[in-house]
């Protein structure tokens, strides 16, 4: 068993979060299940434990194998991982799914099985680890605007491109979290602020065109002015059921919760698994249940900027950065969803809501931050045994030279060396 254990290398403390919250998801999930099984009516609560407890169960192998994986090696296919990915989110988006008069092309089926899984996530991963590449790179350069739009910014509009129509508010992470690694990368700010500005003024022109020409507007982009609308509103006339019932279930939690499984609104909240989770969990553990997942997601956000802080060089540090608060990203709009500090989105709560593709993706980027601290515990050790050969080689010189003053002495001694000196 121990040795076992020590095949689980990395930072151990990011190890312990990780298994930490994937245990406890399995009490939400198994609870918000039953809203699926007698309300929705899909399969057995049984079963959807079991499917929960694969996606965790892969999960974790995801963590283990690429934590094992030397990370420098991305520095090879981080240039060019991100241009497959391109289209396979293009081939998502021309599918022209629509779920209730929605735009909702966001998953792609995997030909002869019965699997799925959203490109969004693999595009997220896949221009994190570019953007790494890219500040590594050219760290030691001088580099124009023009020059950043075809290094930067076309890959960053090419991977969201495709997502923007169908999932508004990972499109919007996904820039936000480009934004953030550039400017901790050192990007220069009058560039960033120049896409900002375009950016902001082309998002605004859309929601007020929205506003203005509702009939004519794009699906999803009428469904995301809805939820700005109903986001704060105390108006009776608009719609806001989901997030009414999440605002109930955190009441009626209060301090100590109702207790596990004892939830009444998961059989009135929609999502109750995945994207409302949160409520759910306040619900049945209380204030102090959501203050303590609250608290290791922020004990997660600290053990990441540790890391980033030793990583053996820039790839590292900026991959840790990129893939670390995207994750924190996402649980704190989660979270904050629930609570109504920003609009319904889709995001889920990582490692604990249901779902292979969040599950796994998590997975994917916490096996690439801990393979950098792997790489930082192996330079400590090298560095150790270097120190530990250079005192074993001082040790020896020490005890040469007292044997040799020792024979010396010895040799100074005796009164046969006198007579043969003579």
């Amino acid at each position: 068993m121990r040795k076992l254990l020590s095949r689980f290398e990395g930072d151990k403390a990011i190890w312990a979060y990780v298994i930490l919250l994937a245990l406890f998801s399995f009490m939400p999930v198994f609870s918000a299940s039953s809203n699926l099984v007698h309300v929705v009516g899909t399969g057995s609560i049984i079963g959807l434990l079991m499917k929960h407890f694969f996606h965790i169960l892969v999960g974790i192998v995801i963590v283990f194998v690429f934590h094992r994986m030397p990370f420098d090696r991305l520095k090879y296919f981080a240039p060019i991982a991100w241009i497959p990915v391109v289209g396979l989110l293009f081939l998502t988006a021309a599918q022209g799914m629509m779920i209730g008069g929605a735009n909702a092309s966001r998953w792609l089926n995997i030909p002869g099985i019965n699997l799925s899984f959203q490109p969004s996530s693999i595009g997220w991963i896949s221009l994190m680890a570019y953007l790494s590449w890219f500040l590594w790179k050219f760290s030691d350069e001088e580099y124009s605007f023009n020059k950043s739009l075809l290094w930067v910014w076309a890959p960053v509009g090419l991977i969201i491109l495709p997502i923007f129509p169908s999932n508004f508010s990972t499109a919007a992470i996904i820039f936000a979290s480009v934004c953030m690694l550039l400017f901790i990368g050192k990007y220069p700010l009058k560039y960033l602020g120049k896409v900002l500005g375009f950016g902001l003024v082309m998002g605004v022109m859309a929601f007020f065109a929205a506003k203005a020409f509702p009939d004519y507007a794009p699906s999803r982009l009428s469904t995301w002015v809805a939820r700005i609308d109903r986001f704060g509103s105390d108006d009776k006339d608009i719609d806001r059921y989901q997030i009414e019932n999440a605002k109930i279930a955190i009441a009626q939690g209060e301090v100590f919760g109702v207790g596990p499984g004892k939830s009444i609104q998961k059989n009135f909240l929609p999502q109750s698994s995945s994207d409302f989770i949160y409520a759910i969990i306040v619900e049945e553990f209380g204030f102090i249940g959501g203050m303590l997942i609250l608290g290791v997601y922020v004990l997660l956000l600290f053990r990441f900027l540790v890391v980033s802080n030793k990583a053996p060089n820039l790839f590292g540090k900026y991959l840790v950065i990129g893939l670390g608060f995207s994750i924190i990203f996402q649980a704190i709009i989660n979270m904050g969803v629930a609570v109504e500090i920003f609009p319904t989105t889709g995001q889920p709560l990582p490692l604990v809501s249901s779902g292979g593709t969040s599950i796994w993706m998590t997975c994917l980027s916490l096996g690439i931050i801990l393979s950098v601290s792997r790489k930082e515990d192996e330079i400590k050790r090298q560095m150790a045994d270097n120190a530990a050969k250079q005192e074993a080689f001082k040790r020896l010189l020490e005890e040469q030279e007292l044997a040799d003053k020792e024979e010396r002495e010895l040799e100074g001694d005796n009164p046969m060396n006198a007579v043969l000196n003579k």
